[in-house]
């Protein structure tokens, strides 16, 4: 009897196991049919951004016309600003400053940076959660938790609609399940009228594209021992402050989602510790023997001081 009840706990198991991991391989495919979708169908959304320092409304109007892609995203509230995209140019306008073009895939400012996400990448370091059904901007979506399996950063909930595939609704989560932000679409349009909107972007002339200085390349003598799974260096640059004698190393991280920076400069005062945070964004600060350590990035206070207190320094 006891090998029979055994047996049929592995049994179960088993079928257990291959459920979650066919839900999660059903989820990163939804996912995945997110992004293309987000980059690849003609349509208009009016949304929200909500944060701990107040409400923003934007529209975006996203097309393809001849297989270029045309895109313009504009804040609805107080001074105009405006960006559109042309193919790879993308190009910023604001009341009182002077325009300039940058090269990009897209429009990342106001738009969740996880819809622009590689999903595959993804799928080693973060669990793709299925949560059911629920409505959202008045149309049925789906809706995945997306959560790092080591616990070491934000997590995200998506709301997908069902027939566009287009993200409706998306929360960004700290890691007792706070919302830092939320994206909310409260008006949505698809078809061929976006293009006839956007058309005059095809023969616009765009400002030049900004050449932004070069940054000196250079070996460092210091290390960071500890990143959670998944983060990469990505870039490294030693500059000078503008109008100050301070000379600043730094590294850039990412793991596909999250991006941030841990910085060092030389300073003469003594040990000290600072935190700051600001919705997603988090500033660390400590002083140890004469040099400031310095992260800044999208993660929790806890990572963001495990990354600090991880740095070492080399004999120079």
């Amino acid at each position: 009897m006891k090998q029979f009840w055994f047996a049929v706990c592995l049994a179960t198991g088993s079928l257990l196991s291959s459920s979650i991991a066919s839900a999660e391989q059903t989820s990163e495919a939804l996912l995945q049919e997110m992004g293309t979708a987000s980059q690849s169908l003609n349509y208009e959304m009016g949304f929200i951004n909500i944060t701990k320092q107040g409400i923003d409304s934007f529209r975006y109007r996203h097309a393809v016309s001849k297989e270029v892609l045309l895109a313009q995203l504009v804040l609805m509230d107080g001074p105009r600003r405006e960006i559109v995209q042309r193919g790879k140019d993308i190009s910023y306008f604001e009341t009182g400053l002077q325009p300039f073009t940058l090269d990009g895939d897209h429009i990342v400012d106001s738009l969740p940076s996880i819809v622009f996400s590689d999903f595959s990448l993804l799928s080693k370091y973060y669990d793709f959660i299925a949560v059911g059904r629920a409505r959202a901007a008045d149309r049925l979506s789906q809706v995945i938790r997306v959560v790092s399996r080591d616990g070491t950063r934000f997590s995200y909930v998506i709301w997908v609609d069902e027939q566009t595939k287009l993200p409706m609704r998306v929360d960004l989560l700290d890691r007792d399940g706070e919302t830092l932000e939320q994206f909310r679409v409260i008006s949505f349009d698809d078809g061929k009228e976006v293009i006839s909107m956007l058309g005059d972007l095809e023969k616009a002339s765009l400002p030049p594209v900004l050449s932004l200085p070069a940054s000196e390349q250079a070996k460092f003598s210091w290390q960071v021992k500890w990143l959670p799974a998944g983060v990469t260096e990505v870039a490294s640059s030693r500059r000078n402050l503008p109008n100050m004698p301070v000379t600043i190393e730094s590294r850039l991280y990412t793991d596909g989602l999250f991006s941030f920076s841990v910085n060092i400069s030389a300073t003469t005062n003594g040990p000290s510790e600072q935190l700051i945070r600001q919705g997603r964004r988090t500033v660390q600060t400590e002083i140890r023997n004469g040099n400031e350590i310095t992260v800044v990035g999208e993660l929790p206070p806890s990572t963001a001081k495990r990354i600090a207190d991880s740095v070492v320094f080399s004999a120079k």
